[in-house]
C-alpha cells in the first residue's frame, strides 16, 4: 500500500468534490484509497509521509515539506500550476489527467458554436422580453473549425464537429499522425494555414513557454472577419487585451471564454461589457462523470506505480 493525499484545494472546489473522487477510487480499488485534507494544515500533516499526492496545485513549502513524496497525479489536464523544474530535480513523478475532461469540454465547445450559429442568445433574450421575434439561423454545417493543438480535447471536439458536418483542420506537434474526425493537420509551426481558413477556432493546446501569447494581434488579424475564437486552455495563451481590441473593432464575429487572464474575472473587465462575446466561469471540464474517469486515471497509474512500471503510467509528463 502506498501513503496517498488529496490536495486541502480540491476539497469544495466547483467542478470536483474530495470525497466523490476517493470514493470513486476505493470503489475501484480500496487499497489505493486516499486520505483526503480538508484544510492547507491537513495537508501538510499528511504530506510529511506521503508517497503520492493528487492536485492540480502545490504551495513550494509544502513540497518542500514533502520529503516523501514520490508521485504526483494531476488532476487536471494542464500541468503549468505546478513547479515541473523543481519536480524534476526532486525525481518526482508527474502525471497528468488528460483526456478525462474531453468529453464535456468538447460538448460546452459544440454549444458554444451552436449559439453563435443558431442564435440561441437572441431566442433566450426574446423570451425575458416576452417578444415573440422570428429570425433566421444559421448552420454549422460545412463550417471550418480551426483546432490548435490536437490533444485529446481537440480530437472529441474534432469528433463532435465532424458528426455535424463541420470541416475540421489543425495544428500537432507531430502531423503525420492521422486523426480520423480531422480532414487537414499542420505543424505547430504552421498556425497561419489554420488561422486563414477558420470560421471557429478553437484555442486548447498547454500553456507553455512557447504558447503564451500565441494567439495575438497578428494571428487575430490573420482570421477571417466572421471568425469565432473559443478558448478552454488557459487565458495566457490568448493576448486578452489584442481579443477586446479585435472584439471592440468587430474585426472578428465574437469570442467564447471559459478561461481568463485572470480568475475570477475582474469586475471591471471590458469582456463584461460586450455583446458579442460568451463568458463561462472555467467550467467547462465540470461533470457528475469526472470523479469517475479521473479515478480510472489514478487507479491504473497507482497499480503500475507499485509495479514499479513508471513507463507504463498514463499520461506521464515527468
Amino acid at each position: 500500500m502506498t501513503r496517498a493525499v488529496i490536495h486541502h484545494s480540491v476539497h469544495g472546489t466547483h467542478w470536483l468534490d474530495a470525497a466523490a473522487l476517493r470514493s470513486a477510487i476505493a470503489d475501484r480499488e480500496p487499497t489505493a484509497e486516499p486520505a483526503v485534507a480538508h484544510t492547507r494544515g491537513e495537508s501538510e500533516t499528511l504530506l510529511a509521509d506521503a508517497e503520492v499526492l493528487l492536485t492540480s496545485y502545490l504551495e513550494p513549502e509544502l513540497l518542500e515539506a514533502a520529503s516523501s513524496l514520490r508521485w504526483i497525479q494531476a488532476l487536471s489536464a494542464g500541468v503549468d500550476t505546478l513547479d515541473l523544474d523543481r519536480l524534476e530535480e526532486r525525481r518526482i513523478l508527474l502525471t497528468s489527467a488528460a483526456g478525462a475532461h474531453a468529453q464535456p469540454i468538447a460538448e460546452q465547445v459544440l454549444g458554444y458554436m451552436l449559439v453563435f450559429e443558431r442564435r440561441l442568445d437572441r431566442a433566450i433574450e426574446s423570451r425575458r422580453r416576452g417578444v415573440w421575434e422570428r429570425f433566421e439561423g444559421g448552420e454549422l454545417y460545412g463550417r471550418t473549425l480551426g483546432v490548435v493543438g490536437l490533444g485529446s480535447i481537440g480530437v472529441r471536439t474534432a469528433e463532435l464537429a465532424a458528426a455535424v458536418g463541420m470541416e475540421v483542420i489543425g495544428t500537432k506537434r507531430d502531423p503525420d499522425v492521422e486523426i480520423d474526425a480531422v480532414d487537414r493537420i499542420y505543424a505547430s509551426d504552421e498556425l497561419e494555414a489554420v488561422l486563414v481558413e477558420a470560421d471557429y477556432l478553437l484555442v486548447c493546446c498547454p500553456l507553455t513557454a512557447e504558447t503564451e501569447g500565441l494567439i495575438g494581434r497578428v494571428e487575430l488579424g490573420a482570421l477571417p472577419d466572421d471568425a469565432v475564437v473559443i478558448n478552454v486552455a488557459r487565458g495566457e495563451v490568448v493576448d486578452e487585451p489584442a481579443l477586446i481590441g479585435a472584439l471592440q473593432q468587430r474585426a472578428i464575429r465574437g469570442a467564447a471564454l471559459d478561461v481568463f487572464a485572470t480568475e475570477p474575472l475582474p469586475p471591471d473587465s471590458t469582456l463584461w461589457e460586450l455583446s458579442n462575446v460568451i463568458l463561462t466561469p472555467h467550467n467547462a471540464g465540470s461533470s457528475p462523470r469526472l470523479p469517475g474517469r479521473l479515478a480510472d486515471v489514478f487507479v491504473e497509474n497507482h497499480a503500475a506505480f507499485l509495479a514499479g512500471e513508471h513507463d507504463r503510467m498514463r499520461n506521464r509528463v515527468l
